[in-house]
Protein backbone atom coordinates (compact mmCIF):
# COMPACT_ATOMS: atom_id res chain seq x y z
CA UNK A 1 0.00 0.00 0.00
CA UNK A 2 1.31 3.44 -0.94
CA UNK A 3 0.80 6.23 1.56
CA UNK A 4 -0.87 9.22 -0.19
CA UNK A 5 -2.01 11.33 2.74
CA UNK A 6 -2.15 11.48 6.49
CA UNK A 7 -5.12 13.10 8.20
CA UNK A 8 -5.07 13.63 11.96
CA UNK A 9 -7.44 15.38 14.35
CA UNK A 10 -6.77 16.28 17.96
CA UNK A 11 -7.49 18.89 20.64
CA UNK A 12 -4.81 21.13 22.08
CA UNK A 13 -4.20 24.29 24.08
CA UNK A 14 -3.02 27.40 22.24
CA UNK A 15 0.31 28.62 23.62
CA UNK A 16 2.65 31.43 22.68
CA UNK A 17 6.37 31.56 21.99
CA UNK A 18 7.57 35.06 22.69
CA UNK A 19 10.44 36.00 20.46
CA UNK A 20 11.20 38.94 18.23
CA UNK A 21 7.99 37.98 16.39
CA UNK A 22 5.60 36.07 18.68
CA UNK A 23 4.01 32.89 17.37
CA UNK A 24 0.99 30.93 18.57
CA UNK A 25 1.12 27.13 18.52
CA UNK A 26 -0.70 23.94 19.44
CA UNK A 27 1.45 20.92 20.33
CA UNK A 28 0.81 17.70 18.40
CA UNK A 29 0.11 14.90 20.91
CA UNK A 30 2.69 12.09 21.13
CA UNK A 31 0.48 9.42 19.51
CA UNK A 32 -0.16 11.65 16.49
CA UNK A 33 3.58 12.41 16.22
CA UNK A 34 4.18 8.67 15.86
CA UNK A 35 1.65 8.59 13.00
CA UNK A 36 3.46 11.48 11.32
CA UNK A 37 6.80 9.63 11.30
CA UNK A 38 6.21 7.76 8.03
CA UNK A 39 4.91 10.85 6.26
CA UNK A 40 7.78 12.95 7.61
CA UNK A 41 10.32 10.71 5.90
CA UNK A 42 8.59 11.43 2.57
CA UNK A 43 7.83 15.16 2.79
CA UNK A 44 10.09 16.80 5.38
CA UNK A 45 12.29 19.65 4.27
CA UNK A 46 14.87 21.86 6.00
CA UNK A 47 15.11 21.42 9.77
CA UNK A 48 12.51 18.63 9.74
CA UNK A 49 9.57 20.84 8.80
CA UNK A 50 6.46 19.02 7.47
CA UNK A 51 4.15 20.89 5.06
CA UNK A 52 0.49 20.55 6.09
CA UNK A 53 -2.97 21.99 5.67
CA UNK A 54 -4.34 23.00 9.07
CA UNK A 55 -8.06 23.34 9.70
CA UNK A 56 -9.61 24.80 12.82
CA UNK A 57 -13.34 25.30 12.71
CA UNK A 58 -14.27 26.42 9.18
CA UNK A 59 -10.85 27.91 8.36
CA UNK A 60 -7.99 26.13 6.58
CA UNK A 61 -4.47 27.43 5.94
CA UNK A 62 -1.27 25.92 4.63
CA UNK A 63 1.77 25.96 6.89
CA UNK A 64 4.43 23.58 8.17
CA UNK A 65 4.75 21.66 11.41
CA UNK A 66 7.82 22.67 13.40
CA UNK A 67 9.88 19.98 15.14
CA UNK A 68 10.19 20.62 18.90
CA UNK A 69 11.46 18.40 21.72
CA UNK A 70 11.09 15.17 19.72
CA UNK A 71 7.57 16.04 18.56
CA UNK A 72 5.89 18.71 16.45
CA UNK A 73 4.03 21.96 16.99
CA UNK A 74 1.41 23.54 14.73
CA UNK A 75 1.85 27.26 14.11
CA UNK A 76 -1.51 29.05 14.11
CA UNK A 77 -1.35 31.86 11.58
CA UNK A 78 -2.92 35.22 12.46
CA UNK A 79 -5.43 34.74 9.60
CA UNK A 80 -6.69 31.48 11.14
CA UNK A 81 -6.79 32.81 14.69
CA UNK A 82 -8.67 35.96 13.66
CA UNK A 83 -11.19 34.07 11.51
CA UNK A 84 -11.98 31.62 14.30
CA UNK A 85 -11.70 34.03 17.26
CA UNK A 86 -8.89 31.99 18.83
CA UNK A 87 -7.11 33.38 21.90
CA UNK A 88 -4.12 32.32 23.95
CA UNK A 89 -5.08 29.44 26.27
CA UNK A 90 -8.08 28.32 24.20
CA UNK A 91 -8.53 24.60 23.55
CA UNK A 92 -9.03 24.06 19.82
CA UNK A 93 -9.68 21.04 17.62
CA UNK A 94 -6.97 20.86 14.97
CA UNK A 95 -7.23 18.84 11.77
CA UNK A 96 -3.96 18.22 9.92
CA UNK A 97 -3.69 16.98 6.35
CA UNK A 98 -0.30 15.93 5.00
CA UNK A 99 -0.14 15.28 1.26
CA UNK A 100 2.54 12.67 0.56
CA UNK A 101 1.76 11.98 -3.10
CA UNK A 102 4.69 12.26 -5.48
CA UNK A 103 5.05 15.73 -6.92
Amino acid sequence: MVLTSVILEFDGVVWEWRGPAPYHFVSVPEDECVELAEAAALVSYGWGMIPVTVTVGDTSVTTSLWPKDGGYVVPLKDKLRAAEGIALGDVVTVRLSVDVRPR
